[in-house]
Order: C-alpha cells, then structure tokens, then sequence
C-alpha cells in the first residue's frame, strides 16, 4: 500500500523555485502523464514506451519501500505556484559509499534550467553521505550532459546502456562528481 506521509529516511530538499520531496501517491497521475511522452521515455534507460497502466503506482511503491535500493525525489513547484510535480530525480545505491544519479524533466519545463537546479540541489544536500555520484546520458542528449557538467560532473568516458523505450543499446557519456 502506498502512503502520502513523507518517507523517514529521505529527506526534503529545499530550492528557490522548488522543492525535492519522497514520492507519494497522489503523484502517480502526472507521472504516468509525462512518463507516457515518447520523448521523454527516449532519453531514459528505464521509462517502457508505452507506459503500462499500473506502471506509476509500482514506482511509486518501489521507491516508497524500507529496503529500497533507490530514493526518488518529485521536483515539486507548487510552493512557487508551479505543477506539483515537474520531474523526478533519483538516487540509485553503489557499493563503496556512491550513488548513481537519474533524473528526467517533464517537456514543459525542459530548457529551464530546471534540472541543473535540482541535480545541483541533490549533490549539495548528498542526502546519502556519498563519496562520489556517477550519472550517465545517452549521446543523442547534449542537454543532460550540458546539466551534469553544469554542475560540476567530469566526464569519465563512454559506455552504452539499455534502452526500454528503444528496445536496444545506447551510446553513453558517463560522469563522475566526488563529493566533498
């Protein structure tokens, strides 16, 4: 069962423009909304395209669970009177004290600087005391690249990765942050 009452070990991070929150069932609408546009679902590893029903509420249950491998966040605006929720970043558990990070930005809101601000919002908090934080991007999406060096990511080579959406593999730049 999938609660709306904020996950004890994941915190909210706080923005000019917006608030990182834990997932709750309340967001399964516009995630299935934006999730379900090609173009979004493209530029991820993980989004199947078409999105099944159902498939919102499993996120949501997944990232809501005690021994999740994975926090997500919601990219909330409504503080500022913005869309309760704009995108979802995540922080996905490595061995050795790190943590993969992913994020997607719903098509309203893309060329905004949104997704800097929340990756930057993410490493600056660390909410999980990482060492170091990866991130890859597909190579057809300069934009995601230009957001992690943005905020401070060096790239460290390439790599390919899964598309669902695609249904093959994709060329990768990957990128690497060591945290304080």
């Amino acid at each position: 069962m999938i609660h709306d009452t904020p996950i004890a070990d994941q915190p909210v991070v706080t923005t000019d423009r917006f608030i990182l929150r834990p997932l709750r069932a309340s967001d399964a609408g516009l995630i299935t909304h934006y999730a379900s546009e090609k173009r979004v679902a493209t530029m991820t590893s993980n989004l199947p395209h078409p999105y099944p029903p159902g498939a919102a509420e499993a996120f949501i249950e997944r990232m809501s669970a005690t021994d999740r491998v994975e926090d997500a966040w919601a990219m909330d605006g409504t503080a500022a009177d913005a869309p309760e929720l704009m995108g979802v970043i995540t922080l996905k558990r490595m061995d050795r004290n790190q943590s993969e990070v992913g994020y997607w930005v719903a098509p309203p809101f893309w060329n905004t600087g949104l997704a800097s601000e929340a990756v930057q919002a993410l490493v600056t908090a660390n909410p999980l005391s990482n060492a170091t934080m990866f991130a890859s991007v597909f190579q057809d999406n300069p934009a995601s690249a230009r957001v992690l060096t943005h905020c401070g990511f060096e790239y460290i080579g390439d790599a390919e990765s899964f598309s669902i959406a695609r249904n093959t593999s994709v060329q990768t730049w990957t990128y690497l942050k060591r945290m304080g």
